[in-house]
C-alpha cells in the first residue's frame, strides 16, 4: 500500500469510527508513522509503506478510533508558536488556552515595561510558561504544580523550547512555597464541576488527569485558593490572568473582588466564548 492509499484508507476508517477530525488526524498519524514532513507525504505519495510503518499506522488508527487524542498518540502538540511534548498523566494543552497567552501578552505590553518575573500556577505541561518566555526574552519564569508528572513535563518542555536557563519548576500547592514577587502571574486551574466530569468527551475524561480537571462541587475551588494567595506575591502594577470555563466569568470576577482584585481586561477563545480574565490589586 502506498502512502497516498494508506492515507485514504485511514481517513475512511476514522470517519467510520465517528472521529470528528478524521482527515487531519489520519494525516498526522501517517506522518508520525513514516517519520516524514508534510511535503514528503505529497511528493512521495506513491512510495510504499514499509512493514514497520504500516504496523505503526494501523496501531495508531486503532488507538485514535478508541478515543485516544492524536496528540497523545504522536506525543506532541502545537501551542502558540511552539511544538510541545505531550505525556501521560499531564493535561494536554489546547488552543483555547492560547486566549490566556494573548491576554497576558497584551496586558504586559500595555504596562510599558516587559515583565521580569513570570509565574505559572498549576503549570502542567509548561505550555503557558514556555509561550510567555518565548514572547519576553528578558524574563525569568517559575512554574508550580502539585503533580510530579506535570513538573517533569514542564521541565522537559522548558528545555525543548530553549528557555531552560530562564526558568525553574517547583512541586508545591499554588503559592505556598513562593517568596518574592512576580510581575505577571498566570493560571489555568481545574474548573470542571466534579459532577460534570463523567459527562466530558472521552478524549478529556479518559486521558487528562483528574487533578487538572476537578474544580470541586461548583468548579471554583481553585479560584478561591488562588485569589486568596496571589495578591501577596504580585509586584506593584503586576497582573494576574486566569483561564475559566463556560459561563464562569462572572463567578470568577466576584471571587477576585473578594480577594481584593479588580478586573482589568478579558479575552475570548477561538469559538468566541469568554475564556480568560486579568486582574490587578485594587
Amino acid at each position: 500500500m502506498s502512502r497516498a492509499e494508506a492515507l485514504a484508507a485511514g481517513r475512511g476508517y476514522l470517519r467510520n469510527s465517528q472521529v470528528e477530525a478524521a482527515n487531519e488526524d489520519a494525516r498526522l498519524l501517517l506522518l508520525d508513522a513514516c517519520g516524514v514532513d508534510p511535503v514528503a507525504l505529497v511528493t512521495d505519495g506513491g512510495r510504499p509503506l514499509t512493514e514497520p510503518e504500516a504496523d505503526r499506522f494501523a496501531t495508531s488508527l486503532d488507538r485514535r478510533a478508541a478515543g485516544e487524542p492524536t496528540s497523545r498518540i504522536i506525543g506532541r502538540r502545537p501551542f502558540w508558536s511552539l511544538d510541545l511534548a505531550v505525556r501521560a498523566g499531564v493535561l494536554d494543552p489546547r488552543a483555547d488556552s492560547e486566549a490566556l497567552v494573548r491576554l497576558a501578552v497584551r496586558i504586559a505590553n500595555r504596562s510599558g515595561a516587559p515583565p521580569r518575573r513570570i509565574l505559572d500556577l498549576g503549570c502542567g505541561s509548561g505550555a503557558l510558561l514556555c509561550a510567555l518566555l518565548s514572547e519576553f526574552d528578558g524574563a525569568y519564569g517559575v512554574g508550580v504544580d502539585l503533580s510530579a508528572e506535570a513538573c517533569a513535563a514542564s521541565q522537559a518542555n522548558i528545555a525543548k523550547c530553549g528557555v531552560g536557563d530562564r526558568a525553574a519548576v517547583l512541586r508545591a500547592s499554588w503559592c505556598e512555597a513562593l517568596t518574592g514577587s512576580f510581575d505577571l502571574v498566570v493560571s489555568n486551574p481545574p474548573y470542571i464541576r466534579a459532577a460534570d466530569i463523567a459527562g466530558l468527551d472521552r478524549e478529556v475524561r479518559d486521558h487528562d488527569p483528574p487533578l487538572a480537571l476537578d474544580g470541586g462541587e461548583d468548579g471554583l475551588d481553585a479560584y478561591r485558593a488562588l485569589f486568596a494567595a496571589v495578591p501577596r506575591i504580585l509586584s506593584p502594577g503586576g497582573a494576574f490572568a486566569v483561564e475559566f470555563g463556560f459561563r464562569q466569568e462572572g463567578d470568577v470576577a466576584r471571587l477576585a473582588a473578594v480577594g481584593g482584585l479588580r478586573k482589568i481586561d478579558s479575552e475570548r477563545d477561538f469559538s468566541g466564548r469568554d475564556r480568560a480574565s486579568a486582574f490587578a490589586v485594587v
